[in-house]
């Protein structure tokens, strides 16, 4: 293996004394990933994909970019600038914006593409999505989501089968029974809720996206946090004081019931008799309705919750019980463009963090029906309904159930080819184009270490095999030869005693010649013993 002394091949740049370095740094809210978040999404990705396909879902593909007003301002955090969302005008004077979902994006494609498509048009898009928010645990301003979508039905089907998919999906991931739970309700309901407390004008958007607010928080908050932030407001642990919406005692007693009630099928639930003129609602009985249930004899809440009752008997049928998919009040979803049934699948299990405290994951994807969205660039109807995961939090969260899907061991790096004699870099690259000619992944180490540094490259690359040609071998009274080094079984015996009675079998093993023209099949041999 005898070789020169490498030298460089590119001379260092000149560098600039007067000018300060620039410092390396991330933004907030955003995050690098390496080669093993990588490989492990994409298995996360390729699972979620085989189940939409599953399902009959093609996929689509559309631009991180879109006009701002074809994205429209759904976001809840309107205080904050560009509503949420990044954006720049255009030398054409024209706003565009960095797509915050990928459902926005996908109401502009049907709309105009709307007379080629099929109907009901079914699609599945993944990618990245950006919000403009203030950054904090589990809030990032850019972020991976994986939708599938219904377009073009207004059956409450559509709606249960995104809640079934959801569930099989989960399941497939490696989340076991038990430790998830879709939740569904409908915005029909809830505004029917806001109209009987007096909400439902449109001067009062603002108390009753404080009173949503405030719905949502019941799985953390629970009754009683719930309860202040309907009326006055609730202080937290750290002094912070959040106002709340106002409501009087009897108009919060309201909706608290409702947080706690059923949706029966044909009058019954949870062993109680259904009420009023909707009859498939179910009060709990240590949460009596009062007279405000009278108010909801309004056609939103009783289609609300005629259309929940249809999708409990669908869910049914299909085997999908209560212990996978159950109907919840409390799910509430932030964006402003559902119009019907909505959905939550939240991983029910607490793991134990690294300060030993529990911690849940909670919601990893979710959805809806926005039978308006399509409807704003055609002005016309248009039905839809779809579901969304957010895949970064669920790798986080797989990542604690040790998936299987993300299980697997690191993966291998290349094969890697020494450079010992740089007088014969186009030889070293012809033996890197030979392995990559039968498939094998490869590379020629192009720095300018010697030997023992480039072994060490190979080895902090997970490459399981090196390629070495140094004099010796390439004048060798044969013809030229190269030795093959097996990484692995090297690491090995690096660690077994001498005394080990196969010690010199994995030694020979571990680094052999070969002919030149044996190097292929001898690559083979040593990356088939390690293959995963």
């Amino acid at each position: 293996m005898r070789g020169s002394r490498p030298a460089p091949l590119i001379p260092s740049p000149m560098i600039d004394d007067a000018q300060p370095a620039t410092k390396p740094r991330l933004p907030r809210g955003l995050a690098d990933r390496g080669p093993a978040d990588l490989a492990a999404t994409e298995r996360l990705m390729a699972a979620i994909r085989d189940s939409y396909e599953l399902y009959g879902f093609e996929a689509v593909e559309t631009p991180f970019l879109e006009y701002t007003d074809a994205l429209g301002k759904f976001l809840p955090d309107l205080d904050r600038p560009n509503a949420g969302v990044f954006s720049f005008k255009d030398d054409d004077e024209q706003w565009l914006s960095l797509r915050y979902d990928l459902t926005a994006p996908l109401a502009r494609y049907v709309a105009e593409h709307y007379d080629a498509l099929p109907k009901p048009y079914r699609s599945y898009r993944s990618g990245p999505v950006f919000r403009n928010e203030k950054p904090g645990p589990g809030r990032f301003r850019q972020f991976l989501q994986f939708d599938a979508d219904t377009v073009g039905s207004a059956s409450v089907a559509a709606d249960a089968e995104m809640c079934m998919m959801a569930a099989d999906t989960l399941e497939r991931l490696g989340i076991a029974r038990g430790d998830y739970v879709v939740k569904v309700n409908n915005r029909k309901v809830l505004d029917g809720v806001m109209e009987a407390i007096g909400l439902g004008s449109p001067e009062s958007a603002g108390r009753r996206l404080t009173v949503m607010r405030a719905i949502d928080k019941f799985d953390k908050f629970g009754v009683e946090g719930v309860r202040l932030l309907l009326r006055e407001g609730r202080k937290d642990d750290s002094g912070d004081f959040t106002k709340g919406a106002g409501l009087s005692e009897v108009q919060s007693d309201f909706v608290i019931a409702l947080l706690h009630s059923t949706v029966a099928i044909q009058g019954k639930a949870g062993g109680g008799e259904a009420y009023g003129t909707a009859a498939a609602f179910t009060p709990h009985p240590q949460f009596p309705i009062n007279d405000y249930f009278k108010r909801t004899e309004n056609i939103s809440f009783a289609e609300g919750i005629a259309e929940l009752a249809a999708m409990k008997s669908i869910l049914q049928a299909s085997g999908y019980g209560d212990d996978r998919v159950r109907i919840d009040p409390s799910v509430v979803r932030g964006l402003e463009y559902y119009t019907g049934p909505v959905f939550e699948a939240e991983l029910t299990f607490t793991v134990t963090g690294d300060d030993g405290a529990p911690i849940r994951f909670g919601s990893v994807g979710g959805g809806g029906r926005y039978d308006g969205l399509v409807a704003r660039f055609r002005g016309e109807p248009v039905p839809a309904t779809g579901f969304s995961i957010g895949v970064s939090r669920l790798v986080a969260a797989l990542r604690a159930v040790r998936s299987p899907i993300l299980g697997g061991a690191r993966p291998r790096g290349p094969v890697v080819v020494l450079v010992l004699d740089r007088t014969e870099l186009a030889r070293y690259q012809g033996l890197v184009t030979a392995l990559r000619a039968a498939g094998i992944r490869a590379e020629l180490y192009l720095g300018a270490a010697g030997m023992n540094a480039q072994l060490k490259y190979a080895d902090r690359r997970n490459s399981a095999c090196a390629v070495i040609q140094g004099t010796n071998e390439r004048d060798a009274a044969g013809g030229p030869v190269v030795t093959i080094r097996d990484l692995v079984l090297g690491a090995e015996l690096a660690k077994a005693s001498r005394d080990r009675s196969d010690y010199l079998e994995l030694r020979q093993k571990a680094q052999f010649p070969v002919p030149e023209s044996d190097m292929v099949e001898a690559v083979r041999e040593v990356l088939a013993r390690h293959a995963d």
